[in-house]
């Protein structure tokens, strides 16, 4: 059997609805990374493609797997080696590729692995055509014939060029003296973590960095770098605490996403920070318009109105929270999962842009990060993302649904099921990566009473 032999058949579960993730050995394999990349050029057309991977065990071999079939298709390949996601997809608009593909799987078990995947100018690659038609030729390797002048070339000084865009961001000038615990799981962070710094030292910004787990290590010897889960916070927290911080950030496996930790090592849930990143970009662009996914939207729409933005929701996802920033023109988007976007940035996702835009908002207000949270934690306090495995999930969302619809003043099925009553609120959606149903619920003050909806909803969940 031949690669590009048109009955070999292979169903490919891998493939999510705008990425692909999937156990090692039978779901994703070399054989299958090989076809994705044959199958990548197939449909996209591509002439040059840059690939990069995370610190992953199985990482590397897929990422050969990967530029293999790259090749046999004909193609110009960079190779940008270890890196982050948004690293390749700043490399892609870089060096004008055609697309661009990093082997990760983020925060997901160590016996998995996955591919994200972007078209030209670090475009998204659109879940109902592009993704399905590259899944279909990949499946039944119907390849055009293997195509001679394929040859890599390895990246050089682009994580220079990526630091300077992302320090774009800030005011160097303005920063001011911070002490900051930065935790990067042994993920893919800490070597581009360290460009950063350096150069920050270079332009004599005033940061005292407590690096944690630091070096990438492909068996995480301190789990999974998932900073959502609780049991994975204590270690930053308490790390901020000892040292007498000002703040702490902390990084998934492939650094797309940020998470906070005010100085008393309190967790900053994600759509505070979304506030807060609004506000930024409303005082500098005033008017201008915002991007925020369904899930918990109150404090983000309070923050919004009170600065005189423009609210614009987008389906839960990163292909969707990008293609709405290149539609509307919107400066940012951000979704409370940590999934931060920049129009400024090929209006895509950052890890690393979140964190240095506090850092100067605290500088510049002189205002502690819990100080900068608080009132909107009262205001519209929210229960974090509650995942429930239940056998029928469509099941589970009709029971909550029958029961709480006649009392809803409005209903919103953009992406899940957003119900909205006078003083509260939820959303209910299954996930899009993962067999799980999600549940959100805010309220308008009352954090005692949240707990009780959190109970109501979890019960008819539960059946």
């Amino acid at each position: 059997m031949t690669l590009h032999d048109p009955q070999s058949f292979i169903p490919m579960h891998c493939f999510k609805a705008y990425d692909i993730r999937g156990r090692l050995g039978d779901e994703l394999n070399d054989g299958i990374a090989r076809r994705v990349g044959r199958a990548f050029v197939g449909v996209l057309a591509a002439r040059r493609v840059v690939v990069g991977r995370d610190c992953r065990a199985s990482s590397c071999a897929l990422q050969a797997a990967v530029i293999e079939g790259l090749l046999e298709a004909g193609v110009e390949v960079v190779d940008l080696g270890l890196c982050g996601t948004e690293e390749m997809y700043f490399a892609t608009s870089h060096f004008d590729a055609c697309g661009g593909i990093e082997v990760t799987a983020s925060h997901n078990p160590m016996d998995y692995n996955g591919m994200k995947m972007v078209g030209r100018g670090s475009a998204p690659l659109d879940p109902d055509t592009d993704m399905r038609a590259i899944r279909h030729l990949a499946e039944t390797g119907a390849f055009a014939t293997l195509r001679s002048g394929g040859h890599v070339i390895v990246a050089k000084d682009t994580r220079s060029a990526y630091v300077e865009r992302v320090l774009s961001f800030v005011d160097i000038a303005a920063l001011r003296p911070l002490k900051i615990v930065v935790n990067a799981g042994n993920g893919a962070a800490g070597p581009t973590f360290d460009a950063i710094a350096e150069d920050l030292n270079a332009r004599s910004a005033p940061f005292d960095f407590i690096r944690l787990h630091h070096a990438p290590d492909g068996q995480f010897p301190n789990g999974i770098p998932n900073p959502l889960l609780p049991e994975n916070q204590p270690v930053t927290a308490n790390a901020v605490v000892a040292h007498k911080a000002d703040f702490g950030v902390a990084w998934d496996g492939d650094f797309d996403r940020c998470f906070l930790f005010d100085h008393e090592g309190n967790f900053v849930p994600g759509e505070y920070v979304v506030g807060l990143l609004a506000h930024i970009f409303l005082a500098k662009e005033p008017g201008t318009t915002i991007i925020h996914d369904p899930r918990v939207v109150w404090n983000t729409l309070d923050v919004i109105s009170q600065s005189g933005g423009k609210a614009q929701v987008s389906r839960t996802g990163h292909a969707f929270l990008k293609q709405a920033l290149r539609d509307t023109g919107a400066v940012y988007g951000g979704e409370m999962s940590a999934h931060h976007y920049f129009r400024d940035f090929m209006a895509c996702d950052s890890g690393m842009i979140p964190w240095l835009m506090i850092a100067e908002l605290i500088g510049r207000t002189g205002r502690s990060l819990a100080d900068l949270v608080t009132a909107a934690r009262v205001s519209f306090p929210s229960s974090g993302e509650i995942n429930f495995r239940v056998t029928d999930p469509a099941a589970a969302m009709r029971r909550v649904e029958n029961a709480l619809v006649a009392d809803a003043e409005e209903v919103d099925r953009l992406d899940g099921l957003s119900l909205s009553f006078a003083d509260w609120r939820l959303n209910l959606r299954m996930s899009n990566t993962e067999p799980l149903l999600r549940l959100n619920v805010e309220r308008r003050g009352n954090a005692n009473a949240l707990k009780l909806h959190i109970a109501q909803i979890k019960a008819l969940i539960e059946g």
